[in-house]
């Protein structure tokens, strides 16, 4: 009876575990990997190359057209299909495992690293067109035509769903760039040894013998990578900055990396430095203090019902560092402190490194700064709430979903929450680096209803940078002079004071004669995202 029982079982589960229902569990999961593999390339492309948006176009477009390219060869063969495709399988886990060492390993010796990058991903893109036909061709002879092709698809596009969850929510985040890769590798490596051992019949004279033991070669390779991955991508990693690095960190945004040279520290984003401790002040104190006294001076002439007691709100719109929020607690009368900033990694970076929070002076840690992890954009369009200053310290515009924080739509939604006596500042790039940049951003600003002020200040190790403020009291010349005349004289600090702001609002002439004229620069909107033009047709080159 006991041997019955265990007949029927056996037979219940080859029943169950068919050939066709084989293939189909592998498809998935190379679906999952391949579209992943995608992922990876353009996060790293977009790291080393920059410009996310491009290089997520590019990367999956070229690896499409690779699918298709696959596609294609895979009908010149005629035989050995199944060995054909845990040959892919072994192949594409080797790929898909070392896409990052191969990349952080070749940026340490040259920099053609954009060519490693897309030839990985035409060869994988290659690779996984070339074995979905031959799954097809395979599961002919288990299925109709009509569920055959409709259920290898429906696989396929299931696992890259799955696939995108994962990058999303748990790969970038939790695992990154270092390990994720040899993540996807070893699937692609079961799925080959899945079918393998499942499909025997299938196989011709000694390729399933030769198929093991290139199996086990496979192996080892990817268990060697994952031993070595973490010195060999540090040792990359390093080779992309001048100093040692103390701190890095893959976000859910961005990499967030920090270095030392003898006591100071610079922090970098995607590789672009957003200060030194050398000469922070230099940035912040501009950023922060004029919009400041011009609204303590504001407060004490007009308190209202909104501003009890002479105090004030303040919102400030990225600044995750909290260098900006360190500036603003140095005034007694602040009602409140709002900081948002996309990145949890950033604000946390802020309340718990500790060479951070020296820089900060703890200010994140604050009782009156409360900070919230958002994008500003949406933040602004959900909120109800007005505020007496607001301070804007995003990244340049490299990107296209930075530019969105630079455009007409984003300043009007600023000047909505800015209350009648209140004043705005955003940081605007160089005003010479990038002079069409700065001053689209002060167009854009004033078409949105702001009265404007340029800024700009030598900061030494970023060289001349720029901010705007905008009101909605004064106009532009009043609002000038009413800078020019502050003491700075209540608060400490490393630089600024009045002789400083005479310098920081004056400008010479334009130094350019081919600048475009300030009457053709166009306006920066959400459809005609023209700033990020501006920002890369800039002078960089000497920068």
């Amino acid at each position: 009876m006991d041997k019955n029982k265990s007949s029927r079982s056996l037979l219940s589960f080859h029943s169950f575990w068919t050939p066709s229902r084989t293939l189909k569990i592998a498809l998935f999961a190379t679906g999952l990997s391949g579209i992943v593999a995608e992922y990876i390339l353009s996060t790293l492309a977009t790291y080393f190359l920059g410009d996310s948006v491009k290089q997520f176009t590019l990367i999956v477009s070229v690896m499409l057209f690779s699918m298709g390219l696959g596609s294609r060869l895979s009908q010149f063969f005629k035989k050995n299909l199944i060995e054909l495709f845990i040959a892919c399988e072994l192949i594409l886990s080797l790929l898909v495992s070392f896409c990052s060492l191969l990349t952080y390993g070749i940026a340490s010796v040259s920099e053609w690293i954009g060519i490693v990058i897309y030839t990985l991903s035409i060869l994988i893109g290659l690779l996984i067109g070339f074995e979905i036909p031959l799954v097809t061709r395979i599961n002919e002879n288990y299925e109709e035509l009509r569920f055959n092709i409709s259920s290898v698809m429906e696989k396929d596009y299931y696992g890259s769903l799955a696939g995108g969850l994962f990058f999303a929510f748990i790969g970038l985040e939790y695992i990154g760039l270092t390990y994720m890769p040899f993540i996807l590798g070893i699937i692609n490596f079961l799925v080959g040894i899945l079918v393998l051992f499942t499909l025997k019949p299938l196989f011709e004279g000694n390729w399933q013998r030769n198929l093991k033991g290139i199996s086990l070669l496979t192996f080892g390779i990817i268990i060697f990578g994952v031993v070595t991955a973490k010195p060999i991508v540090r040792y990359g990693e390093q080779k992309r900055y001048t100093d040692k690095i103390v701190y890095e960190e893959q976000s859910r945004y961005q990499k967030i990396v920090m270095t030392q040279y003898k006591n100071d520290y610079w922090l970098y984003l995607n590789s672009h430095l957003q200060f030194s401790t050398f000469d922070e002040w230099l940035y912040h104190e501009p950023l922060v203090h004029p919009v400041m006294q011009l609204a303590t001076q504001s407060t004490t002439k007009n308190n209202t019902e909104y501003r009890k007691e002479g105090k004030i709100d303040v919102l400030i719109l990225g600044g995750g560092d909290g260098c900006a929020a360190r500036e603003v607690l140095k005034y007694d009368n602040i009602n409140s402190i709002t900081l948002v900033d996309l990145d949890p990694s950033m604000t946390r970076l802020g309340k718990e490194n500790p060479i951070i929070k020296k820089v900060n002076q703890n200010s994140l840690n604050n009782e009156r700064v409360r900070v919230y992890n958002n994008d500003a954009f949406t933040f602004l369009a959900d909120s109800m709430v007005f505020y007496d200053v607001m301070i804007v310290d995003f990244p340049d515009p490299k990107t296209i979903e930075v530019n969105r924080l630079y455009t007409l739509e984003f300043y009007q939604l600023c000047y909505q929450h800015l209350r009648p006596q209140g004043i705005f500042v955003t940081q605007a790039g160089s005003p010479y680096y990038a002079a069409k940049a700065f001053d689209c951003i002060d167009k854009t600003m004033q078409t949105a209803g702001f009265e404007t002020l340029p800024m700009h200040n030598q900061v030494l190790t970023m060289g001349e940078w720029g901010w705007v403020v905008g009101n909605k009291s004064l106009k532009s010349q009043d609002l000038k002079s009413a800078m020019q005349n502050l003491q700075i004289k209540n608060i400490k600090t490393k630089w600024l004071n009045q002789d400083a702001m005479l310098q920081i609002t004056s400008f010479g002439k334009k130094w350019k004669s081919n600048e475009i004229q300030y009457d053709e620069l166009e306006v920066n909107t959400i459809h005609n995202p023209v700033l990020y033009r501006y920002y890369h047709d800039g002078n960089w080159y000497v920068y």
